[in-house]
């Protein structure tokens, strides 16, 4: 009875996947596998949604912090409060079902969404590591207040992204279900020359073009640095540095889980181990604003400053609210890798599966 309900979840997923792909259905994970995503996914998009709230409002609460370089952060905040709102929450719910919930139209919606704000991301990266080599080598820059070069570069970020993520609306590549099925991205898997054209140029230009202009400008801070040695200026360059190898952490898996599926033979990659660089990729909305709150100067002075100076509650000032945070970002991230631990748990039994078929069928022969 177990396994007949089992085999007949597992039908109900990849028949729902094959509505949404209008083509073969993908595997799928286990039940267990199910319900392990559905935890990190339901754990990413509520801390996700928290801790970018506590940085808008930290940036809308002190003057001090409104400058235009934390503009720029501000601007990846947005974006990554857009994933927890507008993503997460859907993903989440099919992974608790074991499958895609709100048909091809929200596959498509889905997909673009995180695909424009993920790209978003790491342009915003890109110009906040020009404007800060920009404000090394000229220190009139770094102590100016004006805010257009950081509102141009927003403004180019959201319609850079913009302009590369709707071509596959109108009919170069498409969006459609990925991993096992209960989360959508660009068609990774269609080996046509329409859409292995547009991921080569996807790449090229939201990820190779972008990581160049990071490692240029960090290349010429770093010849600056000898020369200008102000501390603020270190400890910024300390935590865009630190942003960028978390966002590299993060999405590099999930770009090398893309090529795969994309070059590689069909099915290459199995369920557990496809959606685990999609489920890191999601967990940048975590990491960002940890690095924000902990590494910058002036939010930590502004919001954990000295006695007298943090957030009032209850007529008690919370002079001890960094430490509050720390053990609070602490302990989800230890949480999130337990839950990750899990999860390759099952990626390893799933390869343990494929190579006691494979086994079977060379005995066989």
């Amino acid at each position: 009875s177990l396994s007949m309900c089992t085999r007949l979840s597992s039908s109900t997923v990849t028949v729902g996947a094959a509505e949404v792909a209008g083509s073969l259905p993908p595997a799928t994970l286990s039940p267990t596998g199910h319900v392990v995503v559905a935890v990190c996914l339901g754990f990413i998009g509520t801390f996700g949604f928290l801790s970018n709230l506590l940085v808008l409002a930290l940036f809308c609460r002190y003057r001090a912090l409104r400058t235009p370089m934390n503009l720029l952060l501000v601007s990846i905040s947005v974006s990554d409060l857009m994933v927890s709102v507008l993503g997460t929450p859907f993903s989440f719910a099919a992974s608790t079902r074991g499958r895609w919930l709100i048909g091809r139209a929200g596959c498509v919606w889905y997909g673009f969404i995180n695909a424009c704000l993920g790209i978003v991301s790491l342009i915003s990266l890109a110009v906040l590591s020009y404007e800060r080599y920009c404000t090394m080598i000229s220190p009139t820059l770094a102590n100016s207040r004006n805010f257009r070069p950081a509102l141009g570069g927003i403004c180019f970020s959201w319609l850079y992204s913009i302009a590369w993520t709707v071509p596959p609306l109108l009919g170069w590549s498409k969006y459609g279900p990925e991993g096992p099925g209960t989360t959508c991205s660009v068609d990774w898997k269609t080996q046509t020359p329409n859409n292995v054209s547009y991921i080569v140029c996807l790449f090229t230009f939201c990820l190779v073009l972008p990581f160049s202009i990071i490692l240029y400008s960090y290349s010429k801070l770093i010849s600056v640095s000898s020369v200008v040695t102000r501390h603020r200026e270190q400890r910024v360059l300390l935590m865009v540095v630190t942003m960028v190898i978390c966002y590299l952490v993060c999405w590099l898996p999930y770009g090398v889980a893309a090529l795969l599926s994309t070059f590689g033979p069909r099915d290459v990659l199995p369920p557990e181990a496809s959606i685990t660089p999609s489920l890191l990729a999601k967990f940048s909305t975590v990491v960002n604003p940890f690095i924000y709150i902990f590494m910058n100067k002036q939010v930590s002075r502004a919001s954990c400053g000295p006695r007298g100076q943090g957030f009032p509650m209850s007529g008690v000032l919370l002079h001890n609210q960094c430490s509050f945070s720390l053990l609070f970002y602490s302990f989800y991230f230890v949480l999130f890798l337990i839950i990750l631990g899990l999860l390759l748990m099952e990626i390893l039994n799933a390869l343990t599966d494929m190579n006691n078929v494979v086994l079977h069928l060379i005995i066989n022969i």
